[in-house]
Order: C-alpha cells, then sequence, then structure tokens
C-alpha cells in the first residue's frame, strides 16, 4: 500500500458568500420602521499552509476534493451572517504549487509559509447597508458571491543539504543510515528504496540534512525506472554525492562508467550544473572493491572531483566524508543572498483606469469585462425588479453606459457582461427608466413621499380647522 505521495491534483472550492437579507423593522404602532436587514457572511478561504509535521501528499491522494465552509445568510434586526471558517491544508515543507498548465502559483518553503489557494467570496449587503437618502428602503438585498473553484497540483521537493545519488543498491540507504538516525529499508536487490529518506547529520558546528534519491538508471530523465518521480527532491539540494559501487556483481559496470550515466541524466533534467559535487567510492570492504577503488581514484581527481572511499558497512571514511560535506554546505549557506523583510508596494489604480473594458464582438455583442461589473452581476436577483434597477444604476455610475456609446452600442443591441461560459446577456436601452425604481428616476424611492391615510386625513382636517378659524377672523357683524 502507498505510503508516500509527492505530487496530487487537488480540487479545492472556497465557500460561498452569505445572501443578505431584506427585511424592515415591524413594532406596534410602526407598520414600515425602516430596513435592517443584516449582511451575509464571507466565505471561508483554502489555505495550504507549510507543517514540519507533514511529510507526504498522501492525505490529499485519498482525498483530493477540500471545501470550506460558506458564510451565513444575515437575518432581520440587522444581525449578520456568521463568516465561513477558513480551511487549512497542512503540506510539507517544500511544496510546489501550480496550475492545470504547469504554471507555479507558489513555492512553499519554510515552516509556517502559506497560500491561498481559493479565496471566499464576500457576502451580500442587506438592504440596512443599501438604504440611503434616495433609497429609504430598498426592497431587496444583494446576494452572496460564490467562493473560487480551482484545480492545482501539488509537488513535493524534499528540502535537503545533500543528496545521495547513484545507481540502484549502490549503498545510498546504507550510507545515510550510519551518517544520520535515519533508518531506510536496506536489502541486497534494486529499488529497495522506494521513497526518499531523511537524515540529519551533524560534524562539528554544522547540522545539516541528506536525502537519500532511490536509485536512477539510463533513461531515468525519460520517465525509466524511477527516476523521473523522484529526480525532484535532487533540485533543491545544496551538494550532490555520486554513490559509486565498486563491488557490483554486473559485469558491464565500473565506477566511471556509472558516474558518467548519472552525470548524463543529471544534465538531461537540467538546473543542477552548478551544483558541487562529491565522489563517493562505496563497499570498499570488499576485497575487489577496495582494489578497484585505487585504481579509479586517479581518473575521478584528474576531472576535478574530490573522492573519499568508505564502507558503510565496515563504518570506515566517514568521519572525513561527514566534515567534507559540512563544508561544503556551510559555504552554499555562505553563498546565499541574505534574506530581506517582505516589501510592501502599493500601486494605485491609474486615473484613466476604469476598471472594465468593453469589446465589441465579431457576432456584434457588445461584452464588458471587470471585477467590478461582473461581481454586481453576480450579487443581483434577477427575480426583483428592484434590484435589476440598482444593477442598472450602479453600472451607469460606473461608466458602462458611456463607453457603451463610445464602442457604438445602440438601443436594442445585445450586451453580455462576464466571461463566455458564466455571462448574463441583456439587450441594451440606454439611460431606461427602470420600473423597479417605482416608475420613477433611478435611485430614488417614492414610497415615502406619499403620505400615509392617517396622517393626510389628520393634516385635512387641520387645513379645514384652519380655513374656518380665517373665516370667523374675518367675519364683520351687521
Amino acid at each position: 500500500m502507498t505510503t508516500f505521495v509527492d505530487r496530487v491534483e487537488l480540487h479545492v472550492a472556497a465557500g460561498n458568500g452569505g445572501h443578505g437579507c431584506a427585511s424592515v423593522h415591524r413594532e406596534k404602532f410602526k407598520p414600515l420602521g425602516g430596513p435592517d436587514g443584516g449582511n451575509g457572511g464571507r466565505g471561508g478561504d483554502v489555505i495550504l499552509t507549510v507543517d514540519q509535521s507533514v511529510t507526504t501528499l498522501l492525505d490529499y491522494h485519498h482525498s483530493p476534493h477540500r471545501k470550506a465552509t460558506n458564510g451565513k445568510p444575515g437575518e432581520g434586526g440587522n444581525r449578520s451572517g456568521k463568516d465561513g471558517q477558513d480551511l487549512v491544508l497542512p503540506v510539507p515543507d517544500g511544496t510546489v504549487v501550480l496550475d492545470k498548465a504547469g504554471n507555479v502559483l507558489a513555492d512553499l518553503v519554510g515552516h509556517g509559509t502559506s497560500y491561498v489557494a481559493a479565496q471566499g467570496g464576500r457576502g451580500g449587503l442587506g438592504n440596512a447597508a443599501l438604504a440611503s437618502a434616495r433609497r429609504k428602503a430598498p426592497g431587496f438585498a444583494l446576494l452572496g458571491v460564490p467562493g473560487d473553484l480551482q484545480d492545482i497540483v501539488l509537488e513535493l521537493k524534499t528540502v535537503a543539504d545533500v543528496a545521495l545519488v547513484g545507481y540502484p543498491s549502490a549503498g545510498k540507504s546504507s550510507l545515510i543510515s550510519v551518517l544520520s538516525a535515519a533508518k531506510p529499508k536496506i536489502a541486497d536487490y534494486p529499488f529497495t528504496t522506494l521513497v526518499p529518506n531523511l537524515g540529519v547529520v551533524t560534524a562539528g558546528s554544522t547540522v545539516y540534512t541528506i536525502a537519500d534519491v532511490p536509485g536512477l538508471i539510463p533513461g531515468a530523465s525519460q520517465g525509466k525506472g524511477l527516476g523521473l518521480e523522484f529526480l525532484r527532491h535532487v533540485e533543491r539540494c545544496s551538494v550532490l554525492v555520486h554513490v559509486l559501487d565498486t563491488a557490483t556483481l554486473e559485469s558491464d559496470r565500473d565506477p566511471v562508467s556509472d558516474l558518467d550515466v548519472i552525470e548524463a541524466e543529471l544534465r538531461e533534467y537540467g538546473g543542477l550544473d552548478n551544483r558541487p559535487r562529491i565522489v563517493v567510492l562505496n563497499k570498499i570492504d570488499v576485497t575487489d572493491g577496495k582494489d578497484l577503488a585505487e585504481m579509479v581514484r586517479p581518473e575521478l581527481q584528474e576531472r576535478g572531483y574530490r573522492v573519499f572511499e568508505v564502507s558503510a558497512v565496515a563504518r570506515t571514511g566517514l568521519k572525513e566524508l561527514s566534515y567534507a560535506l559540512a563544508e561544503l554546505v556551510a559555504q552554499a549557506r555562505a553563498a546565499r543572498p541574505k534574506e530581506e523583510s517582505t516589501r510592501i508596494v502599493i500601486r494605485p489604480r491609474a486615473v484613466d483606469d476604469a476598471g472594465f473594458t468593453v469589446v465589441r464582438e465579431d457576432d456584434g455583442l457588445f461584452r464588458v469585462r471587470g471585477e467590478k461589473p461582473e461581481r454586481w452581476v453576480r450579487q443581483t436577483d434577477f427575480n426583483n425588479d428592484e434590484a435589476v434597477g440598482y444593477l442598472a444604476d450602479r453600472l451607469n455610475r460606473l461608466g458602462v453606459e458611456e463607453e457603451l456609446v463610445k464602442a457604438g452600442a445602440r438601443a436594442g443591441d445585445g450586451v453580455a457582461i462576464g466571461p463566455e461560459e458564466n455571462a448574463v446577456v441583456f439587450d441594451w436601452e440606454p439611460s431606461v427608466m427602470a420600473g423597479a425604481e417605482m416608475l420613477g428616476r433611478r435611485g430614488e424611492d417614492h414610497r415615502f413621499e406619499e403620505q400615509r391615510p392617517a396622517v393626510q386625513r389628520r393634516r385635512d382636517r387641520e387645513a379645514e380647522r384652519d380655513e374656518l378659524q380665517r373665516e370667523y377672523d374675518d367675519f364683520e357683524p351687521f
């Protein structure tokens, strides 16, 4: 059964925003006490966070669909809905987030590093928040915005200072087991190691991590064997160690040819030419292995490699190797650029940037694209005429009608707001009087301009009494 997974496809869905509430305050003697609908809650985000206790993506392999909770709708009495809870997904250190096309979205290195994979939708405003001096009692509320839906790929690239590379059964697992406290599986058959193993090594004052990468064979960079699956784990390592088997039983192999094959695969994979190399001639505890190591050592040194003869079984030559690796790791760490604190860059919107675009398509349809118009459309309840009128009013204030006129739109032309797969299409009527606004100008509400019957009757009686009083004052007796 699989216990290690380093690449998964994850389907994440953020929470939807809660709908706003359209409510009117009611109490005795106040049949229309004003709007009191609360706002909807924000939908929860889906956040990827590096957790040092997580070492594999196995959980997401078994459960690739993850969703945050939705925001609650608003209620009457000015009660806002509860925000949805964020869904925090722990990932191993060194996880790379990609989109379906292979573009890197985030590189998560370091404990606590996080990335918002899907943004929760904002909650809709209730009619209390929509009330204004001209629209005193809105009979509608805004809908919540749906949360983001994303299909992403997670790839794990092991974060280690040193990588052991070589043929299967070259002794890499044995070497990491004696250099560190790691306990990998060790056996006398190829491809014993099926997952990268990590160990921590202390050499003097330097502490570094070492990774045992599964064995490589010719063609690994093209997917042969297990190489392509695990070559990515070498990318982050600062030092590469070629572990060469000096006691191989295969007659067509020797340490020099093994080195050439592995180097060719590393070059084919790419991006590793600048890493310092060390050559380890392993298994010198075998008589033939010791003789072969002494034979090939001069040739390897002529190529510029630092060569160490070791035996993981007899534990010889390990101290010198450990301190040499610590020296290279220290040099690599010193050469890294110092991390600077993240600068907050504020980029104000250009003065002439309207925040939307109007494009005339080949079929004559005018398409409006922009964050605000598209969000406003998603928040509109098209079953409510007053809400549609409010949308028309907002689009007009944003300048959409003016841009449509500039683009050559005429009354009756089709206008689409949003992308092709999810757009709202309507026939454009410039400066239309919206019935949703009670047959008045957009943005005005005449319901409060009309007097209630009881008030009108009282005022009529007062006017009649005042008229009688004036007639009495003007009366002159004979």
